[in-house]
């Protein structure tokens, strides 16, 4: 039996341990470097949030503790200990028998991690059993419900019948959620956790990995681009770029006194932190010009330009799928419920709610992908359900999606430059030269290096892969564009420099937006109206001042009050102003060491 003593002893050993911690992707001769000896300490019972822009290292670290590097990735030098335990050179047995058990991983990926021609019942059950936690099939499936409920998913019974195409994302992140968390393990990797959840949920969620690192002593590192969130979970941030560690120490700290440079631009970016001070003085401060500075940006737009005639009319949209039931039946589920909208040209509407609650539906029905049940979608005063496929294809032209799915929607099979070019090529514009020459402008425009043109989507970061799928719903300057989740992968950066790429597209070229988003921070920074959706139906429809200011709904008003970090006064009072100069306050300030010397940056 343990001791208090050793008890308290143990708490003060370090969990996992990582110490000069190098990674190279690439063969012996040509080793591309992309950790260069890197150090922290995760302790039980910690939550530790790592943050920095995609292709910073973040994953690429964390899969490295585990050995789940892809492709050519390996540890070329340093130390990885867990439980005292040396990881580095272990045998594939003996890591599979800590993976799942002791450590528990999330991935970023919710939609090429689960099978497709496996119900989600079947795969968490699968999950529970190779955990060793059910002997019978009665006790796998009975833990296999719990577990999903407890990631937040409703009615988890009838859903686990379902198969992972009739789950929104969302559903699928609260899945694979659920099998991260079946073992109860010692450490929870979560990357990316709940970039593809509502704000709802994401509480839901987060509340239930909080009770667990209570009450089992599970430690926890998210990976995440979301500063509210690792402001308001995680006790301890480290902050990387370029395969470094350039910050660390407790999250509050670094977050309302950043000292490095990068971090400070991280802060200024964040529209999670800045929506709290947007439009709240007219007299902002002379906020840095960086191209970064969105909050300076949503307050510039005061949204002045008059929106034209109406280009996108909904009226009386429904939507109902057919689920199966046992002995052969089926069901009936209403996904959209009688949807009324207008969008005017120049316009941005934003369609918010929780996963699930019919938003992407409805812009699959905008976009034909799906054919509504009952009611009426008109483009340009053209009802679209009555046209001919020519006229169907000229609509394609000009109406053009960016899915919520960088990974499924990028073909594996064909290089960067070919996708962006593909509309291009579809709907012959130009010549060969001239569509190269649009290729290397929109990976400009969406900061990429051209670089990337011959390489392939299995090779790059999931924000980059999302960077990728706006320059593709670019490539045909397009009247409307349909953005499901479009910067919801991104980290806080890229995503300041896309919002403004479609702020500055809309002011030039009269763009119309749908934006589908659950990330209400984002939603005050480019929308002009909001509705707002429960269970398949819009229950507020305001300008977003409106819904921002004075909610009608309480559905609404927990959305709001459910934003990560809503709660954390970084953007008023003596530290929000802090907050607000920062990236003015001692320019040349050194890199932050963080919190004790316990291993280089940790």
């Amino acid at each position: 039996m343990t001791t208090p003593q050793e008890g308290r002893a143990a708490m003060n050993e370090p969990l996992l341990s990582v110490r000069d911690l190098r990674v190279a992707f690439g063969t012996k001769k040509q080793p591309n470097e992309v950790i260069h000896g890197i150090g922290f300490d995760v302790y039980p019972g910690e939550t530790v949030a790592i943050v920095g822009e995609s292709g910073s290292g973040k994953s690429t670290t964390m899969h490295a503790v585990i050995n789940l590097l892809p492709g050519t990735g390996k540890i070329t030098d340093g130390s990885v200990r867990w439980n005292g335990r040396e990881l580095v050179g272990v045998g594939r047995r003996e890591m599979e028998s800590i993976r799942g058990r002791e450590i528990g991983l999330v991935p970023q990926d919710p939609m090429s991690n689960l099978n497709p021609v496996w119900s989600i019942g079947f795969q968490v059950e699968e999950a529970v059993r190779a955990n060793g936690l059910a002997k019978t099939k009665k006790e796998a499936k009975a833990r296999a419900i719990e577990v999903l409920e407890q990631a937040g998913l409703q009615d988890a019974e009838r859903r686990m019948r379902q198969y992972p195409h009739q789950f929104s994302g969302g559903m699928k992140q609260r899945a694979l959620i659920g099998i991260g968390l079946s073992a109860s393990p010692q450490l929870l990797i979560a990357d990316e956790p709940t970039s593809a959840l509502d704000v709802t949920v994401q509480r839901v969620v987060l509340d239930h990995l909080e009770t667990l690192t209570s009450e089992l002593g599970t430690a926890v590192v998210f990976i995440t681009h979301d500063l509210g969130l690792a402001a308001e979970r995680a006790e301890k941030l480290i902050v990387m770029y370029k395969g470094n560690i350039v910050e660390s120490g407790p999250s509050r700290e670094i977050l309302q006194d950043p000292q490095h440079p990068y971090t400070k631009r991280l802060v200024a970016a964040a529209p999670s932190l800045a929506s709290r001070r947007i439009g709240a003085s007219a007299a902002l401060p002379a906020a840095p010009t960086s191209t970064f500075d969105v909050a300076a940006l949503a307050v510039a737009e005061s949204r002045q330009t008059k929106p034209g005639e109406p280009v996108i009319e909904v009226e009386n949209l429904r939507k109902v799928y057919k689920l199966r039931k046992g002995n052969f039946g089926h069901e009936d589920f209403v996904a959209v419920d009688g949807a009324n909208f207008t969008i005017r040209k120049g316009e941005t509407l934003a369609l918010v709610g929780e996963s699930g609650s019919g938003k992407s539906t409805i812009a699959k029905m905008v976009l034909q992908l799906e054919k509504p049940t009952s009611g009426t979608v008109r483009i340009d005063g053209k009802e679209t359900g009555s046209l001919s496929p020519r006229e169907l294809f000229e609509l394609r032209g000009k109406l053009q999606p960016v899915f919520q799915d960088p990974y499924g929607s990028l073909d594996p099979l064909r290089n960067i430059g070919n996708t962006i070019m593909e509309p291009l090529n579809i709907h012959k514009i130009g010549d060969m030269a001239s569509r190269k020459r649009r290729v290397d402008e929109l990976l400009d425009q969406v900061s990429l290096p051209r670089e990337l043109a011959t390489r392939y989507p299995n090779e790059l970061s999931g924000g980059q892969r999302q960077r990728v799928a706006v320059a593709r719903g670019l490539a045909l300057k397009p009247e409307i564009l349909v953005l499901d989740e479009a910067v919801s992968a991104l980290d806080v950066l890229v995503q300041a420099q896309v919002l403004d790429l479609l702020a500055e597209l809309q002011r030039d070229l009269g763009l119309t937006y749908l934006f589908i988003t659950h990330d209400l921070a984002v939603v005050r920074l480019i929308a002009d109206r909001v509705c707002v959706m429960q269970q398949g139906k819009i229950v507020e429809q305001a300008t977003t001042e409106e819904v921002f200011e004075n909610p009608q709904m309480e559905y609404t008003k927990n959305l709001l009050a459910a934003i990560p970090g809503a709660s954390i006064e970084l953007g008023h009072g003596r530290s929000g102003d802090h907050v607000a100069h920062t990236p003015l306050a001692a320019p040349g300030a050194a890199p932050f060491a963080g919190g004790g010397q316990a291993g280089a940056n940790g």
